[in-house]
C-alpha cells in the first residue's frame, strides 16, 4: 500500500474525531489550549493505538483468510464508511455530550471515535501491510485535525460537522473498493 493511500485512510479515519472535536469546540464556546491539546492527544493516541491492536489480532489468523482477505478489507472499510455516512445524518442527535473539560468524557469519546481504526488495523493485517508507519501517520493526522477541530468548533460552531463525517465515510468506501478491484483484476 502506498503512502498516499495510507494518508487517505488516515484522513478518512480522522473525520470522526474531527467532527467530535468540532462539537467539543462548540461546547467550549471559545478556543482554550489545555482542553484542545487533551482532545487532540487522546484522539490521536487512540487512533494510533487501535490499528496496532487490530493488526495484532489479524496477524494471528491471517493464514486462515488469505484467499479472501481482499473481501474482508473491502467489507470492513465499506461497513466503517457506511456507518460514518449514516452517523453523519444523525450527528446532532448522537454526539451532544462532548465536553472536553472532563477527562472521562474525552477518554470515552477517544475510544468511540477510534473503534473504526481497529477494523482498519485488521484490514492491514490481512493485506500483509506493516503497521508502524500507518499507525504513526494515522495518529499524527488525527492529532492535528482534532486540534484544528476544537479551534474551528469555537469559531464557526456546528455548521460543517456532519458533512465532514460524510466525506470521511465516502473516502473509506472508495479505498475499500480500490483494494477489491486491485485484488480481483490485477493480482
Amino acid at each position: 500500500m502506498n503512502i498516499v493511500t495510507i494518508i487517505l485512510i488516515a484522513f478518512g479515519l480522522a473525520m470522526d474525531a474531527f467532527a467530535v472535536s468540532i462539537a467539543s469546540g462548540v461546547t467550549l464556546k471559545c478556543f482554550k489550549v489545555c482542553p484542545a491539546i487533551r482532545v487532540a492527544f487522546f484522539f490521536g493516541g487512540f487512533q494510533a493505538l487501535m490499528p496496532v491492536l487490530g493488526w495484532l489480532a489479524g496477524t494471528s489468523f491471517q493464514h486462515y483468510i488469505a484467499a479472501f482477505d481482499h473481501w474482508v478489507a473491502f467489507g470492513l472499510l465499506t461497513f466503517i464508511g457506511g456507518k460514518m455516512i449514516y452517523e453523519s445524518f444523525l450527528f446532532g442527535k448522537t454526539k451532544s455530550n462532548c465536553d472536553p473539560n472532563k477527562l472521562s468524557t474525552v477518554f470515552i469519546l477517544a475510544i468511540a471515535t477510534s473503534i473504526d481504526a481497529l477494523a482498519v488495523g485488521l484490514s492491514f493485517a490481512v493485506l500483509n501491510i506493516q503497521i508502524i508507519q500507518p499507525a504513526i501517520i494515522i495518529g499524527i493526522i488525527t492529532f492535528i485535525l482534532s486540534l484544528l477541530g476544537v479551534y474551528l468548533g469555537g469559531k464557526i460552531g456546528s455548521l460543517f460537522e456532519n458533512k465532514i463525517e460524510l466525506i470521511g465515510g465516502i473516502v473509506l468506501i472508495g479505498i475499500g473498493l480500490k483494494i477489491l478491484i486491485e485484488h480481483l483484476f490485477f493480482m
